[in-house]
C-alpha cells in the first residue's frame, strides 16, 4: 500500500513537474534602462516566460513593428513614460503557446494582436492578460495583423469620428505616403470618399503616385503644387469637410486653407516639428474646427467599447477582402534590430515604408 501511495504521489508530482518545465519559454527582448537614441540604449537580452496566470495567455511573437511613437517613447518625448527597465515596443501578432487554466475561449495556436499600449512586444515571447489580446484569424496577412492596432485604427477613427462623411465627400491629408495616410487612402476607397493626397517632392515622386494611385487615392499633389491647384475650383472636388494632419506647420496651413466651410482639421501627428497657425479668418468666416486625434487615449477610454469590437470587426473584413492592404514594408531579422532602428529615425522610415521586426531568427 505504501509502495503504491509513493508511486502515485512521485507520478503526478513528476506530471506536475513536466507540464511546468513545458511552460517555460526562453528567448529574448530588447531592453532600454534610460531615454536616449533608440540605436544607443536599446539592448538585445536574454528572458524566460514562466507559466500564465488563471487569466493569463503567453504569446509567442511573430512579428512587430516599429512605429514613430515607439522611437519617441524610447526617446522619452512621448507622453507614455515607462518604468524601467522597460522592454519596447506597442504593437505586433503572435501565437498562442501556452493558457491559464481559466481561460475557454482562446487556445494553443490561435493568433492575436496585442490590444494595450505598453506591453513590450519586442520581445519572443510576451505573458499577458486574456483581455489585452484580440484572436484575429489565420487568413490574415501576418504584415496586416502585425500593423493593425494602430494605423488602420487611426484612420478609421478619425474618418468616423469628426465629420458625418458620405459617398462622394471630399477628404484632404498630408503625409499621404505615411503608414496611416496609406490606411486612410484604401478606406476613404471602401466608403466611397475621395482623396486629395498631399506629399512631398522626392526624386521618384512617379513611382509613389503609381503606387498611392494602386491603392485608390484620387489626386496627389506635392507641397508646392498644392498652393496653386485648381482642382477644388474647376468643380473636379467638392471642398474638404475633413482635413488630416501629420505635418505641422506650412504644410498644415496649406490644407486648412483649401478646407471647407464649418469643416475640420485633425492633427494627429507633427513630423515637421512646427507649430500649427490658423488664420484669424478661418475662424471668423469660415467656421472650421481645429482637432487633436490620439489614439492611445480613445483605446484607453474605449477599452470595452462596442465601437472599438466593431472597429475591428470591419478593418480586419476589409483587410481580408483585399480592400485595404497593410503599409509598404521591410522584413528585418530581430538579431538585425538596430538596423531597423535607425533607417525608421532616418530619411528612409519617413518615406512610407514600415520596418517590422521578424522573430523567426531571434
Amino acid at each position: 500500500m505504501s509502495n503504491s501511495f509513493t508511486k502515485v504521489v512521485f507520478s503526478t508530482k513528476f506530471s506536475q513537474n513536466l507540464r511546468f518545465m513545458s511552460s517555460v519559454f526562453r528567448g529574448h527582448q530588447l531592453v532600454y534602462s534610460e531615454f536616449g537614441e533608440p540605436a544607443r540604449v536599446v539592448q538585445k537580452q536574454e528572458c524566460t516566460t514562466g507559466a500564465p496566470g488563471n487569466n493569463d495567455v503567453v504569446i509567442k511573437m511573430i512579428a512587430a513593428p516599429i512605429n514613430p511613437a515607439d522611437i519617441n517613447t524610447i526617446q522619452g518625448k512621448y507622453p507614455v513614460k515607462p518604468t524601467f527597465p522597460a522592454v519596447a515596443g506597442n504593437e505586433g501578432v503572435g501565437e498562442i503557446v501556452s493558457v491559464g487554466p481559466d481561460i475557454s475561449d482562446i487556445k494553443v495556436g490561435d493568433r492575436v494582436i496585442t490590444l494595450k499600449n505598453g506591453l513590450g512586444t519586442w520581445r519572443t515571447h510576451l505573458t499577458i492578460n486574456r483581455d489585452n489580446v484580440l484572436k484575429v484569424p489565420k487568413k490574415l496577412g501576418l504584415v496586416e495583423a502585425a500593423t493593425l492596432s494602430v494605423n488602420p485604427c487611426t484612420a478609421f477613427r478619425m474618418l468616423k469620428d469628426f465629420e458625418k462623411l458620405k459617398p462622394g465627400d471630399t477628404v484632404i491629408q498630408n503625409g499621404a505616403n505615411s503608414a496611416c495616410g496609406q490606411s486612410i487612402i484604401q478606406i476613404c476607397r471602401a466608403w466611397g470618399l475621395r482623396t486629395v493626397n498631399v506629399v512631398r517632392n522626392r526624386d521618384n515622386l512617379d513611382e509613389l503616385v503609381a503606387f498611392l494611385k494602386g491603392l485608390g487615392a484620387t489626386h496627389i499633389l506635392t507641397e508646392d503644387s498644392l498652393r496653386t491647384t485648381k482642382v477644388f475650383l474647376n468643380g473636379d472636388l467638392s471642398k474638404p469637410k475633413l482635413a488630416l494632419n501629420c505635418v505641422g506647420g506650412q504644410s498644415a496651413l496649406e490644407i486648412l486653407r483649401h478646407l471647407d466651410n464649418n469643416g475640420t482639421m485633425v492633427t494627429y501627428g507633427g513630423m515637421s516639428r512646427e507649430p500649427v497657425t490658423v488664420p484669424t479668418s478661418a475662424l471668423i468666416f469660415k467656421d472650421v474646427k481645429i482637432r487633436g486625434f490620439w489614439l492611445t487615449r480613445w483605446s484607453k477610454e474605449n477599452a470595452d467599447s462596442i465601437d472599438r469590437y466593431e472597429m475591428f470587426e470591419e478593418l480586419i473584413s476589409m483587410m481580408t477582402n483585399n480592400e485595404l492592404q497593410g503599409p509598404a514594408y521591410q522584413m528585418v531579422d530581430f538579431v538585425n534590430f538596430k538596423e531597423a532602428l535607425l533607417n525608421t529615425m532616418t530619411i528612409k522610415g519617413m518615406a512610407g515604408k514600415k520596418y517590422i521586426l521578424n522573430f523567426e531568427k531571434a
